[in-house]
């Protein structure tokens, strides 16, 4: 039995070599610390606060409420549908086509805030703008109110780590990423709702 394969089919790659697994870990890698690193800090912060002041009945309620809020629009929405995959698709496509510049730069590079895009890397470098910003709002806010609103995002960068994690297991295995990996010259296709649609990776040129 022959196997006829297309010359413009793109290959799927399903293993990778030492270099290029060390390239897409340090991408990931470095992209999980510094989320971790921030779900550290905001429990701590948490924590102490709700040690010493408590919540009331409300105040609870309050609690449960934004952190489900919150999960389903940043974790679910936000991080497990776009944030997350693109991580991974980036720290892949870096593997497979390295450069010195990026490479050392790579968690940068994996959250698109350099080689991407013009539209992409507006969009992230405002992210990390707004996310500055709300965290100086939120130092401002009597301690209750800090602790409930900290608490919801420690939920939701908690989910989007776990989720990037799953899903960079999943790439190893052959699995293809749902989003592209928004190269520069390439435009992403957005769907009704303003989000990208579930491209693979693997479907793409790059």
């Amino acid at each position: 039995m022959v196997t006829i394969v297309r010359p413009d089919a793109p290959p799927h790659r399903t293993s990778r070599s030492l270099a290029g697994l060390a390239v897409a870990t340090w991408g990931v890698g470095g992209v999980a610390l510094l989320l971790g690193e921030a779900v550290w800090r905001l429990s701590e912060t948490v924590v102490t606060i709700l040690r010493r002041e408590g919540l009331t009945p409300a105040e609870g309620v309050a609690f449960a409420g934004w952190v489900v809020l919150i999960v389903y629009i940043e974790g679910y929405r936000a991080f497990q549908k776009r944030f997350s995959p693109r991580v991974v698709a980036r720290a892949l496509h870096l593997a497979d086509h390295p450069r010195p510049l990026h490479v050392a730069l790579a968690p940068l590079y994996c959250m698109a805030l350099i080689h991407a895009p013009r539209r992409r890397l507006i969009t992230s470098w405002l992210l990390v703008a707004g996310i500055v910003g709300i965290i100086l709002l939120v130092r401002a806010l009597p301690p209750v109110y800090r602790a409930i609103i900290d608490g919801g995002v420690v939920c939701a960068l908690a989910w989007g780590t776990a989720v990037m994690v799953v899903f960079f297991g999943r790439a190893l295995a052959g699995a293809p990423m749902p989003v592209p990996p928004d190269l520069p010259g390439e435009e992403a296709p957005a769907d009704a709702e303003g989000l990208e649609g579930p491209r693979s990776v693997s479907a793409r040129r790059v």
